[in-house]
């Protein structure tokens, strides 16, 4: 009779996959692009637990948690690889230092400081940052397989209602250059967060340069 995997190889998978992530073989801009093996072990996670919750039996269940773990880590990993290319490939591409990428195995995070954006208390773009926005947009249109979210931050600088209203403005404006450059509007989210998402202390003005600030939020869609 065919015996169920134990627990002991699904801990087995799951190490295999969470191990990849400890690879020290970086590319950075302050940042980590190699996050293959962090996709890996998200993929193989996922698909332990979709199995894990399927079938009639106990046995049945942990045969279907590592058939989950294993395609969940083949599937995590490719896109890990998508995202650690398109990273270097966009990184290549800016011409601004002070434009940050993420790579956080599942998704990218492109950070644009708001001073070399906007003026402060306005949406429209100033000029200088226009060619990296084109950068990025010809970068989201060489892999198409995504969704994108523009997401803008404000400090906690005055009324959280014009806050809001700001970031949400801000967004818009970075999405519609992104538009303009080809990137079809249908990948494309703005999304205003205000004041509530801050990254540092809103009681410095190094706080408050680092909470103001777009972010392009880049998700696999395969």
């Amino acid at each position: 009779m065919k015996r169920a995997p134990s627990l002991i190889a699904l801990s087995a998978v799951s190490l295999l996959a969470l191990s990849a992530c400890s690879n020290p073989d970086t590319l950075s801009n302050n940042n980590d692009f190699r996050k293959t093996g962090t996709g890996a072990a998200i993929g193989a996670g996922v698909g332990a637990v979709a199995g894990l919750i399927s079938g009639d039996s106990s046995a049945e269940r942990k045969q279907n948690a590592l058939k989950g773990a294993v395609l969940g880590a083949a599937g995590g990993a490719v896109v890990g690889n998508v995202l650690d290319r398109q990273a270097a490939d966009l990184q290549e591409s800016l011409g601004n230092d002070r434009v940050t990428i993420t790579n956080t195995g599942d998704r990218l995070i492109v950070t644009l400081p708001q001073d070399i954006l906007f003026a402060s208390d306005s949406a429209t773009l100033t000029g200088g940052l226009q060619s990296d926005l084109v950068a990025v947009a010809s970068n989201l249109q060489s892999y198409p397989n995504s969704t994108v979210q523009v997401i803008g931050h404000t400090d906690s600088t005055g009324e959280a209602g014009y806050n809001q209203s700001l970031s949400v403005d801000r967004a818009n404006s970075v999405v519609n250059v992104l538009a303009g450059a080809g990137v079809s509007l249908a990948r494309l989210q703005g999304i205003g967060r205000g004041e509530d998402q801050p990254v540092a202390s809103n009681l410095t003005e190094e706080g408050k340069a680092q909470n103001r600030r777009v972010e392009i939020v880049i998700l696999p869609t395969s």
